[in-house]
């Protein structure tokens, strides 16, 4: 995996990945297989995504495609070193014993003898501390090369960080123009946390929005293209989910032009603290 990147610089290449607190480097884009049907339908997207240069895949235990995605990864012929692929565990395996459990069936399907990162899909009611301390444990076993969460607000972390070992190394919560997140954006660098965003096209619910569509003509981008780069722009990992050929590679194609500061803010501008996914506070189950 090709790496140019420094803390700081211009995000530039494809090939540019991010610093994680532990050192370990995790590509800016990926690819995010949420609701891609396990069989053809993934393991035909993932070769395409593979030849068109993606090597970072995020899946989870209950989109219940980790067997393709493994699958995928394996006729692929890439050599495992090269790839990044992250997994969840999911709210019914909150637990110490039950995560490691969870974790084991999960790398069994995806047939790798480590997960480059493992998070905690919710925080859900109350165990994720005790989550917590199992996926400790898988990374001081070599497991796991980073350990992170997902859907964390603040207190989330304050209360995982209060006597935690390890600082997660990544919070993957929704994040789009209409819901920037920003307090929580600047807790999580302040800590040394990579955000990484799920849904950062909103599903294309802000492809018409006024703003995206004048500077859409204005770089000759299309709308997803700007929401995508003003992602990179803020330093945002990110995940855009899709298995068209088309949009893998459209997706990718946003690191030959940047945004100005005046277009980034004016992106800022949209938000409305509106989520498609549920609020973390009451997804509690």
């Amino acid at each position: 995996m090709e790496v140019d990147y420094m803390e700081g610089a211009r995000i530039r290449r494809f090939t540019d990945c991010a610093s994680l607190n532990n050192g370990v480097l995790m590509p800016w884009l990926g690819l995010g297989v949420y609701k891609a049907k396990e069989g053809g339908e993934i393991e035909n997207a993932l070769l395409e995504a593979f030849r068109l240069g993606y090597r970072s895949i995020d899946t989870a235990a209950c989109y219940k495609n980790e067997a393709g995605v493994g699958k995928g990864i394996k006729i692929s012929g890439i050599p495992r070193d090269e790839m990044f692929i992250t997994t969840k565990l999911w709210n019914d395996d909150h637990g110490y014993e039950k995560t490691l459990k969870a974790f084991e069936v999960s790398r069994e399907k995806l047939s790798v003898s480590y997960v480059d990162l493992y998070l905690i899909h919710w925080p859900g009611k109350d165990k994720y501390k005790e989550t917590w301390r199992a996926l400790e444990k898988l990374y001081s076993e070599g497991l796991v090369r980073a350990i992170g969460v997902s859907n964390f607000k603040k207190h989330h972390l304050e209360d995982i960080m209060s006597d935690c070992t390890i600082v997660p190394a990544v919070n993957q919560i929704e994040l789009h123009p209409r819901l920037t997140q920003k307090n929580l954006l600047q807790y999580c660098r302040d800590k040394g946390i990579h955000v990484e965003a799920w849904s950062p096209l909103m599903r294309g619910q802000i492809f018409d929005d006024e703003v995206i569509q004048d500077l859409s003509q204005h770089y000759n981008k299309s709308p997803a293209q700007i929401i995508l780069r003003w992602n990179l722009e803020h330093e945002l990992i990110t995940i855009p989910k899709t298995v068209r050929t088309e949009r893998l590679q459209e997706n990718m194609d946003i690191f030959d032009f940047e945004l100005t500061p005046e277009d980034v803010s004016r992106l800022d501008g949209l938000n409305q603290d509106v989520r498609i996914g549920p609020d973390p506070d009451v997804f509690l189950f």
